[in-house]
């Protein structure tokens, strides 16, 4: 099984390739310390982005984090995002697909994808709504 750290990088790096393949202008903040992992140029506005990669977590689901947990001195920190940037991308390996998600629509912890529903409620947050064609939303 791999590191967190691991499948994180490789989610940045697919996510990096993925908007410079849609032509847009990405910045790299230097070392691990900022929030955002990515910083998207559209020609018009710049865009603080975090990435993360989904997880299976029921049928016809994918979950996603929407906090950071870290350990200092030996204590386990979750902190949010919240104000902090404008944007999730997160990857999906089961689908290959990204998922654009405006911080505005995320949820504080951690923020649920539906792909399918016999019911169709308001408070289901459709994945199909929230893939990323390549245009930033």
């Amino acid at each position: 099984m791999r590191n967190s750290k691991a499948v994180g990088d490789e989610t940045e790096a697919r996510a990096l390739s993925k908007l410079i393949a849609s032509d847009y202008s990405v910045s790299v903040p230097f070392g691990d310390n900022d929030k955002y992992d990515l910083i998207v140029d559209d020609g018009t506005d710049l865009h603080q982005i975090q990435c993360k990669t989904g997880w299976s977590n029921k049928a016809e689901t994918m979950r996603f984090n929407t906090h950071s947990q870290t350990t200092k001195d030996g204590d386990y920190h979750e902190d949010t995002y919240q104000d902090l940037i404008d944007a999730f991308l997160v990857y999906y390996p089961d689908n290959g697909q990204f998922y654009w998600i405006d911080a505005a629509d995320a949820t504080e912890q951690k923020m649920e994808l539906r792909f399918e529903s016999e019911i169709d409620h308001p408070s289901i947050n459709w994945a199909r709504e929230y893939e990323f064609d390549g245009t930033i939303p």
